[in-house]
């Protein structure tokens, strides 16, 4: 596999769906991350929502490889959630076995980067993220590891950071509202400047990742201290952020917020709003979890007062 460095992932995707002849549909999470979709959007590539499955809360890849037998797809991009450390190889392989000309990407962008491309897995594309808000946070960067047989050019666009800037602002009300994503063509996609070279990038990556992940496990701890596991994601979910599910989390996070401390809701379910397709799964998730922060921005103070907070709050 080759590997390819950008300042942006997403960047990465769509320099990737640019150079695909065949422009069939794809397959997406219907809790993937909204700039994906958007990437999409501006690559000219379809794709329809598939649901995640209860027990894995990542896409059903039994409703996917169903889906597949229609012919109206040419690719399915699986996305780790909550950067779900658990790889699902042999049901990827079986995908890529029943449907060889299947373009598979494994989009790892909140999972701990592995700086070496994955030798059993099925998928063509492995992509990563170490952009804002990721487990390694340099506030920019994407990489991947592409099969060499897939048609990858770097395309040069101009990019407004007030474009992008709109652009976010427009999803998310849409995504707050419920209401349809009209997707407005603008220079929102920066694939500019050239990033370090690979060994140097590397260099920087592999220090950060211990650092990160120490100081995360050492806030999880807290969390897990504190908070009931039966309020508790899985512990594979738990990296990225400390992920809940609770029955009433706009109460929860408006309690948080009111102690000026800090969580998310991430990630709502997308279809119906930026595509098709129906997902009652990832829409009941998305009611339900509260994402607690562990990054370098939170304290071990910190995080024990949020936790005290959900605790007060149910």
């Amino acid at each position: 596999m080759k590997t390819i460095l950008a300042v942006r992932a997403s960047a990465i995707l769509y320099n990737l769906l640019l150079g695909l002849k065949d422009r069939r549909a794809f397959l997406l999470p219907g809790n993937i991350c909204p700039i994906v979709p958007i990437t999409f959007f501006k690559a000219g590539m379809p794709f329809e929502f598939l649901d995640i499955a209860a027990d894995t809360l990542n896409i059903d890849l039994e409703q996917a490889d169903e889906r597949i037998k229609t012919g109206k797809f040419c690719g399915l991009l699986y996305a780790h959630t909550y950067g779900d450390s658990s790889q699902p190889t042999s049901l990827l392989q079986e995908i890529k076995k029943n449907h060889p000309d299947l373009i598979l990407i494994d989009d790892r962008c909140l999972c701990v980067p592995e700086l070496e491309p994955d030798p059993i897995s099925a998928a063509d594309v492995i992509l990563y993220s170490t952009g804002y808000g990721k487990i390694v946070d340099r506030g920019f960067g994407g990489f991947a590891f592409i099969n060499e047989g897939l048609n990858y050019q770097s395309h040069s666009l101009p990019f407004n950071k007030q474009d992008l800037e709109a652009l976010e602002i427009s999803y998310k009300h849409s995504i707050e509202m419920g209401e349809n994503f009209s997707y407005p063509e603008s220079d929102w996609l920066q694939t500019d400047p050239i990033m370090p070279a690979w060994p140097e990038f590397v260099e920087l990556v592999r220090k950060e990742i211990e650092i990160s992940i120490s100081h995360r496990q050492s806030i999880n701890a807290v969390y897990n201290s504190l908070i009931p596991s039966s309020l508790c994601l899985n512990e594979q979910f738990q990296l990225w952020r400390f992920n809940l599910r609770l029955p009433d989390k706009k109460k929860t996070l408006a309690a948080i917020f009111d102690e000026q401390l800090f969580a998310s809701s991430h990630y709502a379910s997308l279809s119906g709003i930026m595509g098709e397709g129906r997902c009652p799964v990832a829409q009941q998730l998305s009611k339900e979890v509260v994402n607690l922060f562990n990054d370098a921005h939170y304290t071990l103070q910190m995080a024990e007062r949020t936790a005290q907070i959900v605790l007060r709050s149910l």
